[in-house]
């Protein structure tokens, strides 16, 4: 992707924000500064950009009435649009989020956040565009191009992931070692035979990559409460579990509109189930035993034993053995015990995925 070649428009009332905006950007994109949304729009009727950083709070016309208008419009509807605001207000945020925007930025912001966030969603709107293109093909170049279908959605859901990761904090391996933990118990499962039914009816490659989409509704959780290194209060315990149930819903919405959704199908269990506990502590639902979903139930284990042999912002690492032993402590009570017992079995191969994936 050649950012030199891509334009950005950045619509601020503040013009300090203007300043530090542009020099943050241009000398990667050509970029426009904007103090309003109606000089915005005059300039649309003659440049469409790649991408729009647009503030929510500004006179006369405020992002949230701006994006309306973009949204409502055939030429601008297609145009990302990431907010910037000031303010952390996880309520606003949501409501942005549903009128179509793709992000939001705090100010002030960071250049180097900036400059990230901008570079992975437009690579996230050039796949996108690819992907448009293949389609509009397809009839002609089924055969010869299934293998490059299959590499974009891959690509997508990567992408997509890594930004929650990036907005998490959380280190790059995450997903990568959480597949692996997965397909670590599948296998120990399928070779011991527990759960045969479920299991004839899976598909592995697809749970793996739905399994990348497990934390994707933290995307709409504020930054401030995602990377806080202290304990979090009940309220903003409340907000953070929120999102099985908003990445949940973003999935469905896609599976919605996708022709092939079997792996959307398993991402939205995934996502939905993965905090509940098999005595029925877990959230959003309470579901105990069986009642959860033998996806999520898998993927209980793998985000849990991940969670504690890496650092967050408000722990240390633990030690393979103490993480282990917690995971064991759970057996019953947070995690199914059939799956516990397939753990304590194979436990060195997760210790050895920590290692090899960074």
């Amino acid at each position: 992707m050649n950012n030199k070649q891509k334009t950005i428009f950045l619509v601020d009332d503040d013009i300090t924000n203007l300043k530090i905006g542009k020099r943050t950007l241009s000398n990667v994109y050509r970029v426009f500064v904007l103090d309003s949304g109606e000089s915005m729009f005059e300039l649309l009727e003659n440049i469409q950009p790649d991408l729009i950083l647009l503030d929510v709070n500004m006179p006369n016309m405020n992002g949230y009435e701006a994006i309306k208008i973009l949204k409502s419009n055939e030429k601008t509807s297609a145009i990302p649009v990431i907010f910037l605001t000031a303010l952390r207000d996880e309520e606003m945020e949501l409501k942005g989020l549903s009128l179509g925007a793709i992000d939001y930025i705090a100010k002030p912001f960071s250049p180097p956040l900036l400059l990230k966030r901008i570079e992975v969603h437009l690579l996230v709107e050039a796949q996108k565009h690819e992907l448009m293109r293949f389609n509009n093909n397809l009839a002609q170049m089924v055969d010869e191009k299934t293998k490059t279908v299959v590499t974009l959605k891959n690509a997508i859901l990567s992408t997509m992931a890594e930004l929650v990761e990036y907005r998490d904090e959380i280190t790059g391996g995450h997903i990568a070692r959480t597949q692996k933990y997965i397909e670590v118990l599948i296998d120990a499962i399928t070779v011991e035979g527990f759960y045969a039914k479920e299991m004839s009816l899976f598909d592995k490659d697809l749970i793996l990559q739905s399994s990348q989409l497990h934390d994707v509704g933290k995307i709409a959780i504020s930054d401030t409460i995602l990377n806080k290194p202290d304990k979090l209060t009940p309220e903003e315990f409340e907000i953070i579990k929120t999102h099985t149930i908003i990445g949940g819903n973003v999935i469905m919405r896609l599976k919605e509109k996708a022709m092939d959704s079997d792996f959307l199908e398993y991402a939205s269990i995934i996502a939905t189930t993965h905090h509940e506990k098999w005595d029925g502590s877990g959230y959003p639902y309470g579901l105990a035993g069986q009642d959860i979903p033998l996806l999520g139930r898998l993927m209980a284990v793998a985000d849990v034993y991940d969670a504690l042999v890496e650092s967050r912002p408000y722990k240390k690492a633990f030690s393979h053995e103490k993480a282990t032993g917690i995971i064991v402590e759970g057996k019953g009570s947070h995690f199914d015990p059939i799956l516990i017992e397939v753990f304590e079995k194979n436990h060195r191969k997760f210790e050895k995925i920590t290692i090899e994936v960074m």
